[in-house]
Parts: structure tokens; sequence; C-alpha cells
């Protein structure tokens, strides 16, 4: 159709709306999994860094049309999300060569600890509210437990310390 921005994926309605009316926000929830890494976790941090890829190139794309891209980065949600995610993996890696790293993630995941810590989903949608009704958002809000610090430690941490500290946190055998 010709409608489609390189960044693809959005409604094909929305998009050349907003420039037509030479404004808008778009916005992308993807998770502060597109900025760092887990163990076992390659499936899910993937598509969330392809997303934040997408959402940049967007971005670029629709900004000489007064279009915004705006990406939302939760840290921990208080949602079903880890307790699902723990089950698939304990059942895909029990009787693999990653079964011990599985178990470890699983029981992260399932932690009460980590439980206890998430945010209400509520701080998802004010960030949203904030996106949207900013004059000039910002490109990136990055909300939830852990999501600010994690993703500055990323920035700062050369990779295997980072590394040593997510495996750590998550309780992985050595």
């Amino acid at each position: 159709r010709g409608d489609l921005l390189a960044g693809g994926g959005q409604d094909l309605l929305t998009v050349p709306r907003m420039r037509a009316q030479r404004s808008g926000t778009v916005v992308n929830v993807t998770s502060m999994g597109g900025k760092i890494c887990t163990p076992l976790g390659g499936w899910y941090h993937g598509t969330k860094f392809a997303l934040e890829a997408l959402s940049d190139c967007l971005r670029l794309e629709a900004k000489p049309f007064g279009v915004d891209v705006v990406v939302i980065e939760p840290g921990g949600i208080a949602t079903e999300w880890g307790g699902i995610a723990a089950d698939k993996l304990e059942k895909s890696s029990a009787d693999g060569a990653y079964a011990a790293q599985a178990a470890a993630v699983a029981s992260s995941l399932r932690s009460e600890a980590n439980a206890k810590r998430n945010s209400p989903p509520s701080v998802i949608a004010d960030a949203i509210g904030k996106a949207v009704t900013a004059r000039r958002p910002k490109t990136r809000y990055a909300t939830g437990f852990g999501a600010r610090p994690l993703i500055a430690l990323r920035r700062i941490l050369p990779d295997r310390a980072f590394d040593t500290v997510i495996s750590r946190a998550v309780g992985m055998p050595r």
C-alpha cells in the first residue's frame, strides 16, 4: 500500500492519519528486556530488542511529519507472566543440558521476594498517559520495579561484569 513505513507493524490507518494531521504519538510497550538479557530468555529478549529497533526506526521516519514515537520499558510488573514463563521454561528444559539453569531461573521468577517488589500494572498506564499528554514526550519511559536501575547498570558495566550481576540475581549455578 505504500502507507507502511520501514518500521512496519503499525496499524495501516493510524500512522497515515497522524502524518496527515501532522501530529500524534505512537506508543509501543516493550520491556526493560529490550535493553538487558537474562539467562534462557533469548526468545523473549529477541522480540523486545526487535520492537525497540522498530520503534527507533519509526521515530526517525515519522518525525518529519510531526509524529512522535515513544517506547515504554516496563520492569517487574505484578502479573501472571513470571509463573507462566517459569512453567514453560521448566517443561522445555527439564531433561536437557540446561535443566539446572532452568530450575534456577524458574525459581527466581516464582520467588516471593520478587513478587513483592513487582510494581502494579497501573505504572504502565501512568507512563502511557504521560507520553500521550506531553507536549514533547521522551523517547523512552522506563518504569516499574528495577527498570531504571538495571538499564542504567547495563550502560555503565562492562559486559562480563553485568553478566555476573544478572547470573547471581537469578541464582545461576556456577
